[in-house]
């Protein structure tokens, strides 16, 4: 391809039809999104809990088979295959979660993650459930991270194959979730503008996260969408992209790549790309990193600390996960189909 000239949509990969290149509320309609839990999975869900709480284990070291789901367990593989080769995003409404403990909901969605993958740490700490409400943290204090704040947070990936969300608690007001096939994304990015597709298939620099201190290197570098093996991948945070930028060592980004990130945000924000809902309490939803981009609306809590929002998250890797561009090595330690990648590595 000439580098002189902008290329032409069909030099480009794709575009790809495929179950996860949806838009906006259609995803609400698919047959593969919402599953609604019936008495008897929470029954068995209560006696998994059982089972778990009599091996006397930390819940974080809770293992599958102390969590046995007998007809639960066979929809939760549909949604791991699901999330892997269908929309990437999946609602599991109805959990009662004022029947159980903080501890115990814990233990719960510990054990129904272990059916779709296995658990990677999110923090330096080591920890793999993470919770998710405002902690007061000022900008600039290290160990602020977004899902830490009330703030609105832009559409971005985490640093896994899946991520799992529980909620316990929604705001008072705000805290709405926004998700965008990024798939589609790039499908659109492709047709209208070719040229800055390109341009987000190069890499671009990642700075290391401030509380990534498990972590040796200062900075990675990855694409936002890459293509390996003929499999789709996106990748996006773009505050650990400006991070990276600022750096004195690093070069600066360019006006193309300013151009084509403001572009991309441009695209995903558009009303009819994306879809807009709210997770209630007892909700599950799990959404593939690589298929999909999350934001959350800014959210007011209650003063009262038991009705203020908290959600509990969970990063996985999944055994029936794409393989990866190498390029995506660094930050995510692996990028074999069906590795144990992505989290953070802890420190010491």
């Amino acid at each position: 391809m000439n580098s002189n000239r902008s290329p032409q949509p069909e030099e480009l990969p794709g575009p790809f039809s495929i179950p996860a290149a949806w838009r906006g509320a259609e995803l609400l309609q698919r047959d593969d999104w919402l599953i609604e839990l019936t008495a008897g999975h929470i029954g068995e869900i209560e006696a998994a809990l059982s089972s778990a709480e009599a091996s006397g284990r930390p819940v974080e070291q809770g293992t599958l088979a102390e969590f046995p789901l007998p007809e639960l367990g066979g929809l939760l593989s549909r949604v791991q295959d699901q999330l892997e080769h269908g929309s990437g995003g999946c609602m599991i409404r109805g959990l009662p979660v004022k029947k159980f403990s903080e501890e115990q909901l814990r233990r719960i969605f510990w054990g129904i993650a272990l059916h779709l993958g296995t658990p990677v740490s999110q923090s330096a700490a080591g920890e793999r459930i993470f919770s998710v409400r405002d902690e007061g943290f000022q900008v600039g204090q290290p160990q602020a991270r977004g899902p830490n704040t009330k703030k609105r947070l832009s559409f971005h990936t985490d640093r896994c194959d899946v991520i799992g969300f529980l909620c316990l608690q929604p705001a008072v007001q705000g805290g709405d979730n926004q998700l965008v096939s990024s798939v589609t994304l790039y499908n659109v990015i492709r047709e209208k503008r070719p040229d800055l597709a390109q341009v987000l298939m190069q890499p671009f620099y990642y700075a290391r996260h401030n509380v990534d201190q498990g972590n040796e290197l200062p900075y990675c570098r990855q694409p936002i969408f890459a293509f390996h093996e003929e499999y789709f991948a996106a990748a996006y945070l773009r505050v650990l992209i400006d991070r990276a930028y600022a750096l004195p060592e690093l070069p600066d980004m360019t006006d193309e790549q300013h151009e084509a990130l403001a572009y991309l945000e441009e695209t995903a924000a558009d009303p009819q790309l994306h879809v807009t809902f709210r997770q209630q309490a007892g909700d599950l939803l799990f959404l593939n990193n690589w298929v999909t981009f999350h934001r959350r609306d800014e959210f007011q809590d209650a003063e009262e600390l038991e009705l203020r929002r908290h959600l509990l998250r969970i990063w996985l890797a999944v055994p029936n996960s794409r393989p990866l561009d190498p390029l995506f090595e660094a930050n995510y330690g692996a990028t074999a189909a069906g590795a144990i990648r992505g989290g953070m590595k802890p420190k010491g």
